[in-house]
């Protein structure tokens, strides 16, 4: 059985903060790979500014090199927009595998507006990860009002797989400023340096 953190996102573009909270998750959580899902097209973010998906993959591949971190196009594969969905077929291609959901305290903000959000839940555990300026949002948002009563002691995390659904952990690393927002900004134009990757939208997780 092999242990697998599953960070989804635009990855728009993959930066050294998705590296670092991918390695502390790996640390904290006992897990033999994160999966990075390169979204195919996020329903909650505009695609104005989007990058081409083969860039984002490619910005993917390259933050993840020398890591046990495996950039995936699963949800292209798939078909699938929304994580309920994903996470519903995804145990049916990998049975040997035990996921656990991983996100920012910035998502967790805004958990309540994302597709089933329960079921989520209630499908794969979920270890929710500090960043600086969400933590006050997320602790106040309508999905940690239902899911506080799930809590599990950070002290517990490595034994994820044997908790009861729905379950929760909340995870605290020294913060990585790195803004996708901010290096956009700095550089409007860097998908142009993934452009005519041949291999940037293959997967590769198993």
């Amino acid at each position: 059985m092999k242990r697998i953190g599953l960070l989804g996102g635009s990855f728009n573009p993959a930066h050294r903060g998705h590296r670092a909270i991918s390695l502390h998750a790996l640390r904290a959580l006992a897990l033999d790979e994160v999966w990075w899902m390169v979204s195919p097209g996020n329903p909650l973010k505009e695609a104005k500014g989007m990058a081409p998906f083969a860039a984002r993959m490619a910005s993917a591949r390259a933050m993840a090199r020398h890591a046990p971190i495996r950039p995936t196009a699963v949800e292209r594969r798939l078909k699938t927009r929304y994580t309920v969905d994903t996470l519903t077929k995804l145990p049916r291609l990998y049975p040997r595998h035990r996921f656990i959901w991983l996100m920012g305290a910035d998502n967790l903000a805004q958990f309540d507006r994302w597709k089933g959000w329960r079921h989520i839940a209630r499908q794969v555990p979920i270890a929710v990860i500090a960043r600086p300026g969400y933590d006050r949002d997320a602790h106040a948002s309508p999905a940690m009002g239902w899911l506080r009563r799930f809590v599990r002691p950070a002290r517990q995390a490595k034994n994820w797989t044997k908790w009861s659904l729905p379950a929760l952990v909340l995870l605290r690393f020294r913060p990585d400023p790195t803004s996708a927002t901010r290096l956009r900004a700095a550089d409007p134009g860097w998908h142009r340096r993934y452009t005519g990757a041949r291999t940037a939208a293959r997967s590769s997780a198993p």
